[in-house]
């Protein structure tokens, strides 16, 4: 005989956001409706909105010390003067 109420009841429910004010419905476990503070909608890095925040240039340094001119310039260099 298989066990009577095994299984969790799977209610529908409401996840809502609270930046955008977008609001999904969806089936849950959870008894309660859920908010979380960013979603998918307006998230940065699945929107293409995201930046690279670099406060101490190292994104610039490497750029620089890395770039075609700066090895071009380092190749000259390092040949020895006929």
């Amino acid at each position: 005989m298989p066990k009577e109420n095994l299984h969790p009841q799977y209610n529908p429910i409401l996840i809502s956001c609270t930046s955008c004010k977008t609001v999904y419905n969806t089936r849950s476990t959870s008894a309660t409706n859920i908010s979380v503070e960013i979603c998918s909608a307006c998230h940065p890095y699945y929107t293409g909105q995201q930046r690279l925040i670099d406060t101490e240039g190292r994104v610039d340094r490497f750029n620089k010390k890395y770039s075609r001119e700066a090895m071009a310039q380092r190749g000259r260099a390092a040949q020895p003067k006929k």
